[in-house]
């Protein structure tokens, strides 16, 4: 069921919900454009979103311009933590802004830049938060990876290594051993790094299993033993962190699963975003996979997904979730209801 949708300037490319409580309506959004030329120019924007379902609005309550931006991610909650937006920029930068503003309405909410750090010369390209957010990790397109601590309001680079020899599209922390970091590029390879090490120790290489580039990795937070690949070969795959060697599953979702989104309440449930063939919900059971429901109101390039938290969005037996969705070349973002219901 289609609630709102809203068009931009730029080329909407990510998508994220504030997961702190009460500011569960505030949608991120974010843009990259290139300009090509002699001097190619990368520009983008941020921009907050207030979702209100009940009259189907979606109201622009902040933006700016920003260099381009290829990731954005919230700070996990818990403690007396404060919403902060990472964003992962084109020219090296890692930035870090704050959630400020009135909560219940479209009234003075904003984001205020609080720290940023040049991570590199080369373009930050995906970012992750550990759990207790006081440390990121980013992706640069050179195939290296950094750790950067977050204390007191301040970035500092901790570790950076050449984990790849191609670009670095994904990069995660294990929610449940946030020793481990797990990268992925466009040479193909799944890895695993221990940063009890110095440098990190790679603890696995998965190498002859993808065959495209690895787009993004995502630990289930409902199993400690799942982790799910998506790659541009078109295939999501179930991984069992226990016998590593291939994966449980596979499955095939028509185009490349550029990012997936595990349901913050349902296990199994998974939102994954599939460039050129729209969006799709997979419902994962043990080693089965299979395709629930799929959304195809973008045109061009779906890119951004997110699942709107909160539990107070998942009272009752039977729901249906709220999520937003973006594609890149379209400039839209959308934000809809699944069809089916699920249980929770």
């Amino acid at each position: 069921m289609d609630i709102a949708h809203c068009y931009l300037k730029g080329n909407a490319d990510a998508v994220e919900f504030c997961p702190h409580d009460p500011y569960h309506n505030v949608l991120a959004v974010s843009t990259y454009t290139l300009q090509e030329g002699s001097q190619p120019c990368r520009h983008g924007s941020i921009s907050l979103f207030n979702v209100d379902v009940e009259p189907g609005h979606l109201d622009m309550v902040f933006s700016e311009e920003t260099a381009g931006i290829f990731d954005i991610k919230w700070n996990p909650p818990g403690g007396h933590a404060s919403p902060f937006l990472a964003q992962a920029d084109a020219d090296g930068y890692l930035r870090i802004k704050m959630l400020e503003g009135c909560c219940n309405g479209v009234e003075g909410v904003n984001l205020k830049e609080i720290t940023n750090e040049k991570i590199s010369n080369s373009m930050c390209l995906y970012l992750d938060w550990n759990p207790s957010a006081t440390s990121i990790t980013v992706g640069l397109s050179d195939g290296s990876v950094s750790i950067v601590s977050f204390l007191e309001s301040k970035l500092e680079i901790q570790e950076e290594w050449k984990a790849h020899d191609y670009e670095l599209w994904t990069t995660s922390f294990d929610i449940h051993q946030p020793n481990l970091v797990y990268t992925g590029s466009d040479d193909c390879k799944f890895s695993c790094w221990d940063l009890r090490d110095k440098p990190p120790n790679v603890v696995f290489q998965i190498s002859k299993v993808h065959k495209m580039g690895v787009c993004c990795i995502e630990k289930s937070p409902h199993d400690p033993n799942t982790l799910l690949t998506g790659s541009y070969d078109e295939f999501l795959r179930v991984w069992d962190l226990r016998s590593i060697s291939k994966p449980l599953n596979s499955i095939n979702l028509g185009g490349g699963v550029w990012r997936v989104k595990h349901h913050p309440f349902i296990p199994g449930l998974v939102l994954a975003a599939c460039m050129h063939n729209g969006f799709a919900i997979v419902a994962i059971k043990g080693d089965n996979a299979e395709v629930s429901e799929t959304y195809k109101k973008h045109d061009f390039l779906a890119y951004g997904a997110d699942w709107q938290k909160g539990e107070a969005n998942h009272i009752g037996e039977n729901t249906k979730p709220l999520v937003a969705t973006c594609s890149f070349y379209d400039k839209l973002v959308r934000v809809w209801r699944p069809g089916n219901d699920f249980i929770l």
